[in-house]
């Protein structure tokens, strides 16, 4: 059975990694949010970046707007092998974005709450 079979098994795993993918983009950008504005840490993307100083709703619509359609333009694409790859390739950095932010988070509570 090839990666990009037709299988509606497949295509249900493809469906939750997407689903995953929207609310971790939707922590990242909450987060980012709470580090940026807190001093902690800045927006490596111009783009966001630019949005964040803007306004914080802007940013936060816009970051989930890019990647909400990003998301429908790959299920469009369900098909297809490159498609399926980027979708387990966008979970990977969202997961990893995760687990930075929580690095992040670890280190704030140790500075400000171990003695």
């Amino acid at each position: 059975m090839g990666l990009a079979t037709r299988s509606s098994k497949n295509f249900a795993l493809q469906l939750g990694l997407i689903k995953a993918i929207l609310v971790l983009n939707l922590i990242d950008a909450v987060l980012t949010l709470i580090w940026v504005t807190g001093g902690y840490a800045y927006e490596a993307n111009p783009l966001l970046r630019h949005w964040i100083e803007t306004s914080p709703l802007v940013f936060v619509i816009g970051k989930l707007a890019l990647v909400g359609l990003g998301s429908l333009i790959l299920w469009r694409y369900r098909h297809r092998r490159l498609a399926v790859i980027t979708v387990f390739l966008a979970f990977i950095v969202y997961y990893a974005l995760l687990l930075w932010h929580l690095r992040l988070l670890g280190l704030l509570l140790n500075r400000y709450f171990v003695a």
